[in-house]
């Protein structure tokens, strides 16, 4: 007979990502292409792409490069990495001492709710609040040192994407502790990429918190350490773009001043809607894992980013008519992102203020069928991709890797929403299928 360990946390017996191969090829793959964005977007290397791309001749200075030892030195920064993790405990201390509600999530398996405390947006204020006066008492000059030292930095988030990954690999293995039900393969490269355990958190005495509201690990990752710093990054290009000019902030043209702002809105909502994470696949489902500590950490902050750092070397001059369009396509995006979401919070919250139309399966379950959830199975998703389309146009159209967002976030939600799809087929069976007749088209209203 089985015990109840074995019970709570059965074997997996489906791999995600091709299993071990898959789950090994990305956890290599992830640090080298954010590297790879880096060496091959930036003035470092001749452009974006680098000279000699085309007709093949940077094969041998890549050759030479890889080859000499100077090149790995300059990947580590002490420095750099002394920051960064400086920068990660001065969140973990406002996540401690900033006030902020307390909410349960969602019931687990064992029919416990785990409680959080909300504050990212707090730590936001708290971080512009100091960086904001750095750079009014002295000058821009002050806050290019994160575009300056991009590489290292990188390398600092990676370091503590492995070392997170790894000790929560090790903690899964206590008594007790609750595994997400697609990370306990056996198979140590699986389990540590996709996540063996579902909520690991740090113990009380670690951060000085209550005993009841321990410092979860994957809920303070979503949001905190990468997010913010992906809008620190953009203020540090606005920085080096305004010492460039010679002309201080007047001289940030009006294309960078745009990515600046459409991220900025896009993380300041974010943060204040942080409790809405809290129902998502990566907060409910999947373990902690290298997975979503890379994610979090390295690939949202230096990937997500590109754009900013493009037009510190390529500025881009966009004028009032082509501003705008580019600002209806955002706000057009965000719109649906927005407005969907909320319909999809109001109504899991018990609440129908739209009085949206719904079906109910056999499991007691509510699903819409009305309103933005009529239209498409996930029509945040398809104002997520406005969104993206929207930061990357302020580039123009020099080079497609300026567009490299958008056209991976498709590919992402597209995989995210067939997982949604699979998952719910299994759960729901016949009902399923009953719902996307009368829901058939999965983001895309009426294209896909």
């Amino acid at each position: 007979m089985a015990d109840k360990s074995e019970i709570l946390n059965p074997r997996t017996k489906r791999y995600e990502f091709l299993g071990p191969p898959g789950a090994f090829l990305i956890t290599i793959g992830v640090p080298l292409v954010t590297y790879g964005l880096y060496f091959g977007c930036s003035e470092e290397t001749g452009g974006c792409p680098p000279t000699g791309v085309l007709d093949g001749s940077i094969l041998p200075k890549i050759q030479d490069t890889l080859t000499s030892a100077d090149f790995y030195k300059s990947l580590w920064d002490t420095e750099a990495t002394l920051m960064y993790f400086a920068w990660y405990m001065f969140c973990v201390v406002c996540w401690r001492i900033l006030p902020g509600d307390v909410v349960e999530g969602t019931t687990l398996r064992t029919g416990e709710k785990k409680k959080y405390k909300m504050n990212g947006l707090q730590t936001l204020l708290v971080t512009m609040g100091f960086v904001l006066g750095r750079i009014v008492n002295k000058g821009p000059e002050s806050f290019t040192f994160l575009y300056e030292k991009w590489v290292p930095f990188i390398t600092a988030t990676v370091l503590m994407s492995v070392t997170q990954a790894l000790l929560c690999y090790a903690a899964s293995f206590r008594s007790g502790a609750l595994l997400a039900l697609g990370g306990n393969s056996g198979n140590f490269i699986y389990d540590f990429f996709i996540g063996r355990e579902l909520n690991p958190q740090l113990p009380h005495w670690m951060t000085l918190s209550s005993p009841d509201l321990p410092l979860d690990i994957k809920t303070f990752n979503e949001l905190r350490p990468g997010m913010i710093l992906w809008f620190l990054l953009d203020i540090s290009m606005a920085c080096e773009q305004a010492v460039r000019s010679g002309k201080g902030i007047n001289g940030v043209t009006d294309s960078l001043w745009l990515v600046l702002l459409f991220h900025g809105i896009y993380i300041v909502d974010s943060v204040y809607n942080e409790i809405g994470i809290l129902t998502m696949m990566d907060i409910t489902t999947d373990g902690f894992g290298f997975m979503l500590s890379v994610g979090d950490l390295t690939w949202v902050p230096f990937a997500y980013s590109l754009q900013a750092r493009y037009l510190v070397f390529k500025p881009q001059v966009l004028g009032p008519f082509l501003s705008v369009v580019i600002v209806l396509a955002n706000l057009t995006g965000f719109y649906i992102f927005r407005t969907a979401n909320g319909e999809k919070n109001d109504f899991r919250n018990g609440k129908n203020p739209k009085n949206l139309q719904y079906m109910t399966t056999e499991t007691g379950t509510k699903l819409l069928t009305s309103g933005w959830w009529g239209r498409s199975r996930h029509p945040n998703y398809f104002g997520d991709l406005l969104m993206g389309l929207a930061w990357s146009l302020p580039t123009k159209f020099e080079t497609p890797l300026t567009y490299f967002y958008v056209i991976y976030f498709a590919v992402l939600l597209a995989h995210r929403q067939n997982r949604d799809d699979e998952a719910c087929s299994k759960k729901y069976g016949k009902d399923w299928e009953k719902y996307k007749k009368l829901v058939p088209w999965k983001i895309i209203p009426y294209v896909y």
